[in-house]
């Protein structure tokens, strides 16, 4: 069965079958044609490759910048799919030397990747061309079916606010973002909030995050920022990701970030949400301590691998 490479048009209907593709082949990250189009005009520059065989695209690559390092990173992102029918032919191969070429065209050393280690084939298939495990995630899950909202129960002191009742507060949310970003434990170079326009548009008004979700934990008396929670739905599902729960260092151990967690459950239970899910570095012990004492359970680890780029030759 012959098959090529070609890159991917920004057409509707193929960036609908691409995501039709990763979210069949790889659906604990799924994604959207909206969430597409906000990568590209958010973070320029990237790139997509499709692999094809009788018409049809059977295996998709992504590259691009990633999203919490600055753009004079040295590597890039890669999501790399092939359907199972179609693997072990050269497909992932011609795959990964498009995308390598894209990144040495943008005078990148290497290429990072995020994977199940539910998905067997694709750690074997990075593992087999040099990439390895850098850090491991803590992968957990909140059936929220039959649950009722829990009490926020804020400490002395603190309120609990949502963005969307008081949108003034984002510089003072993105000042404890700057300070909590870096403490996130993360293997290498550590990751960053950016500046307040980019955290604007990945945090807050990425598709997705519903501002009416994004807590933030304030001091009554003053109104001052010291932590938020925000969250971002899943694709095709009626669940939703935590994506960060942070809290100014001068404010940790009061139970702020438990505050947070209850107030974001809260929020999904009302919305009729069947599920959250979230993921803590193994080396982030408080998080994961208040994860578990909310009632969330352990899916499989997400690893994280670093890899060089393909000097392969590109089949057809």
């Amino acid at each position: 069965m012959t098959w090529r490479i070609r890159p991917a048009t920004a057409d509707d209907a193929e960036l609908a079958t691409i995501a039709a593709l990763v979210n069949a082949v790889a659906p604990e990250r799924p994604t959207s044609v909206e969430e597409i189009r906000w990568g590209d005009a958010t973070y320029p520059g990237g790139r997509r490759y499709v692999a094809e065989s009788g018409g049809r695209i059977v295996g998709h690559v992504s590259v691009g910048r990633i999203y919490m390092y600055p753009e004079a990173y040295e590597r890039l992102w890669l999501g790399i799919e092939v359907e199972p029918a179609f693997r072990r032919r050269g497909i992932g191969a011609a795959l990964l030397h498009a995308a390598s070429g894209h990144a040495r065209g943008q005078g990148k050393t290497g290429l990072e990747a995020d994977v199940s280690e539910a998905q067997a084939d694709g750690l074997a298939f990075l593992g087999n061309r040099g990439f390895v495990e850098t850090e491991r995630t803590k992968s957990v899950r909140l059936d929220l079916a039959g649950l009722a909202p829990p009490t926020i129960d804020p400490p002395s002191g603190i309120e609990i606010v949502t963005l969307a009742a008081r949108p003034e507060l984002l510089p003072g949310v993105h000042a404890v973002a700057q300070l909590a970003f870096p403490d996130v434990p993360h293997a290498g170079t550590p990751i960053a909030a950016g500046d307040l326009d980019e955290f604007r548009a990945r945090d807050v008004e990425r598709p997705g995050i519903p501002a009416d979700a994004f807590q933030v934990a304030i001091i009554a008396s003053t109104g001052v920022v010291v932590g938020y929670a925000n969250m971002q739905m899943i694709p095709g599902r009626a669940a939703a990701w935590h994506d960060m729960t942070a809290v100014h260092p001068d404010h940790r151990g009061r139970g702020i970030a438990s505050a947070l967690k209850r107030a974001t459950i809260a929020w999904a239970i009302r919305a009729g949400l069947d599920a959250l899910e979230t993921g803590n570095d193994v080396a982030n012990g408080p998080m994961r301590a208040v994860n578990a004492r909310l009632g969330y359970r352990p899916m499989p680890d997400e690893i994280s691998l670093r890899g060089p780029l393909s000097g392969g030759i590109m089949g057809t």
